[in-house]
């Protein structure tokens, strides 16, 4: 048994129901009584968890791309929930008191925190007293920002009478009040109560401070006004797709209202007998998905710092487009796929044996795939003349051309002075808590987390695990506007709950509320399309995303058998992860409309819940 797979099942042994870590496993099937009896136990917990000692409103964390967080277990029992929840939010690392008994003093447990400036503390009431805890704390505290989350007895609160960091008390011990704590702690659960008694001479009766709700909740259906039974098709229909072979495997994430209420893997991440199990913290190649999850949020952020303007033409940001047909078109044409491009390139049928090695070198530093490597400056010699100099044939209609957006990552980055994944990740992944968003995964994560895209006979000859699928942004260096980016599903929902928002997430502004609506309107005159963003078909022989989707709906798909839909109407976000292109690209997801038929259990789900 691999790692993996062992620390899998471990997490789920750990876990043990449904809810906890935002997970609907199949188990769950027709649990819609069962989920409200555990919705109101849930609720009970909250609802007597009492925040003390936020005056300097710590909690709920915010600025997260400035902490560095470690997670220290001081004999808590539901610890394994804790720290799942914890990591949906953003890295989180977990250490035990229990590994560092030999020591007399949990110094070296100290000394191994010394690179993090924020530490989350979990203890139960009966070792409150410990000294050598208490000791602990105390000296992390002086250097740290710290939270301590205590659980059981009121009566612990009485050792931290010395402490002005922020103490969560819930009076239970269990996998629920783990969940619920590690979520007010990052603002999926607000808090309000305050304690009933005094237990000492600082933590007296009606002590207790308020929080607002600024992220994502991980909950049960019920929750959110959706009877759980309503969207068990889901896994009928993920069954379907699977067996008839239009993906090896998939991911479904429903958000609704800001709450996580259905997260389900289904089957693997290939179709061989020994293949993984696909996971729901798995990483997918989005495709397309990358041009409004990348280069169009980029685009928006230059756009409100008045930065980049989308009445003014491409000449005037790129100086080689300046003597090339391109020169003067609107930067609002190519947000629109309305700039005239030609639809594709196949840049892989113009590769001589020259042009790449099976090695990597100073003269083939730009790796494509595993042994294949391209020559120093392909994209400069040879991709962007190509794309700069394509005829203008369409200019004024609508044609979905990827150059948009190769043409928009050269305009993003001559801006920013930044590449393209460098500026996502520090104005919003890293921010924002998400951990997997991003390109190039394989500099970060093994292949086992990342779920292979096409067995590629034709151009690399090879398996692609973590190499973009598609063959541009592949030998554009695996970075490119149009394509490249990988997530989980967990990080998509963190993306587009803040557009839902309308901007806002974790208590911080990405965008102004007016910038989000202009992007994600409709915004031509000659197709359905948004600024970036792909929407709702007025064609109602379309059914487009859905049979359905609102006309509010926007988001966009990805040729690997990817999508994201936003429904403002429902506060709906539904992401759908997969690899419809293993081994070979095949049409059958298409074909059976598994993305739409899903998308409508979930609509249909919704507004039987309003009635």
């Amino acid at each position: 048994m691999n790692k993996r797979t062992s620390r899998t099942k471990n997490l789920f042994k750990i876990l043990g129901i449904c809810f906890i870590a935002g997970f609907t496993l199949s188990a769950c099937a027709q649990e819609h009584k069962k989920n409200e009896a555990r919705l109101n136990t849930i609720n009970t917990i909250i609802k007597s968890t009492v925040l003390l000692n936020n005056q300097q409103n710590l909690i709920p964390l915010m600025s997260l791309e400035k902490k560095n967080i470690a997670s220290v277990d001081l004999g808590f029992s539901a610890q394994g929930v804790l720290d799942s929840l914890l990591n949906k939010y953003t890295k989180v690392s977990p250490f035990h008191a229990a590994n560092y008994k030999d020591a007399a003093t949990l110094d070296d447990l100290e000394d191994d925190l010394k690179y993090f400036n924020t530490v989350i503390i979990s203890i139960t009431d009966q070792d409150a007293s410990n000294l050598r805890y208490q000791n602990f704390i105390n000296s992390i505290a002086k250097s740290k920002q710290v939270v301590v989350a205590l659980f059981g007895e009121g009566n612990g609160l009485r050792a931290f009478d010395q402490l002005s960091a922020p103490l969560l008390w819930s009076v239970q011990k269990d996998a629920d009040a783990a969940s619920v704590a590690a979520q007010i702690i990052f603002g999926g659960i607000p808090v309000s109560q305050k304690l009933a008694f005094s237990y000492s001479g600082k933590y007296t009766a009606g002590s207790g401070f308020s929080t607002q709700a600024t992220r994502l909740k991980y909950t049960l259906p019920e929750d959110a006004g959706v009877n759980a039974d309503d969207l068990s098709e889901i896994n009928s229909i993920a069954a379907e797709a699977i067996n008839a072979k239009a993906a090896p495997g998939m991911v479904v994430l429903v958000a609704k209202d800001g709450k996580v209420i259905f997260n389900k893997a289904y089957g693997k991440h290939t179709y061989d007998a020994d293949a993984l199990a696909d996971q729901v913290s798995d990483i997918f190649d989005l495709a397309s998905v990358t041009k409004i999850t990348a280069t169009t949020p980029a685009v928006m952020r230059l756009v409100e710092e008045n930065k980049l303007k989308l009445d003014t033409n491409i000449g005037a940001y790129i100086p080689k487009a300046r003597n090339t047909p391109m020169n003067g078109i609107q930067v609002r044409e190519v947000m629109l796929h309305q700039a005239g491009f030609i639809p594709y390139i196949p840049f892989h049928d113009y590769i001589k044996p020259a042009d790449h090695s099976s090695d990597s070198s100073a003269a083939f530093p730009t790796k494509v795939a595993d042994g294949y490597y391209v020559r120093k400056d392909y994209f400069k010699d040879v991709m962007w003349p190509k794309m700069l100099n394509a005829p203008i044939k369409t200019r004024g209609s609508y044609v979905y051309s990827d150059i948009s957006m190769y043409v928009m990552k050269e305009i993003v980055e001559r801006i920013s002075g930044a590449p393209l994944n460098k500026y996502t990740a520090d104005n919003f992944y890293t921010p924002l808590g998400m951990q997997t968003a991003g390109f190039l995964p394989r500099n970060r994560f093994s292949k086992d987390q990342i779920i292979p895209t096409e067995n590629d006979l034709y151009f690399r000859k090879t398996l692609l695990v973590g190499y973009v699928h598609d063959q541009g942004a592949a030998l554009a260096g695996g970075v490119s506007g149009h394509a490249g980016l990988f997530a989980s599903a967990n990080d998509m929902a963190i993306m587009y709950q803040m557009l839902l928002n309308k901007g806002t997430y974790g208590g911080q502004e990405y965008f102004k509320p007016q910038t989000v609506d202009m992007f994600t309107a409709k915004q031509s005159n000659v197709s359905r399309r948004g600024l970036g963003f792909d929407r709702w078909d007025p064609d109602a022989s379309k059914h487009y995303p859905s049979e359905l989707a609102s006309p509010q709906t926007y988001g966009h798909t990805g040729y690997t058998g990817t999508c994201v839909w936003v429904d403002p109407s429902r506060g709906l976000v539904y992401i759908f992860l997969s690899n419809r292109v293993n081994p070979g690209v095949t049409e059958t997801l298409s074909r059976l409309k598994i993305r739409g038929r899903i998308q409508d259990v979930i609509n249909k789900a919704i507004d039987q819940g309003k009635n």
